[in-house]
């Protein structure tokens, strides 16, 4: 660069001189970052990633429009269906109404709390 390129460029500080205390270097503070497994210890976090992320995989094509249409015939949406089946070890049924009705209020309660 030339010294009329260098010359050009203009030195701004994020605030006033007074305001940063010595040895600070202006960024964000670090006492606000949450790290992605949250305030307390790691403990098994990368583990319990790793299985969900197994257990979400993509199935067959087969398996995905099978689910998709019992869980239409059920009421409930594909990731209700499938997330029954991992927790449980079961297909829902036309007879499981009351667990059908229980999974219907949780999506309920879940859809009011993000309103508010």
């Amino acid at each position: 660069m030339s010294k009329l390129e260098i010359s050009g460029f203009v030195n701004e500080q994020a605030s006033p001189v007074g305001e940063v205390p010595a040895g600070h270097n202006g960024g964000p503070p670090l006492d606000e970052h949450v790290p992605e497994w949250g305030n307390g210890g790691i403990g098994n976090y990368f583990y319990w990633k790793a299985a969900h992320s197994r257990a979400w995989r993509n199935p067959s094509p087969g398996i995905v429009s099978f689910r998709i249409q019992k869980a239409e015939r059920l009421g409930i949406t594909y990731e209700e269906y499938t997330l029954e089946i991992l927790e449980r070890g079961r297909h829902l049924q036309l007879e499981d109404v009351e667990r059908i009705a229980e999974i219907k209020r949780a999506r309920a309660a879940r859809a009011i709390d993000r309103r508010d």
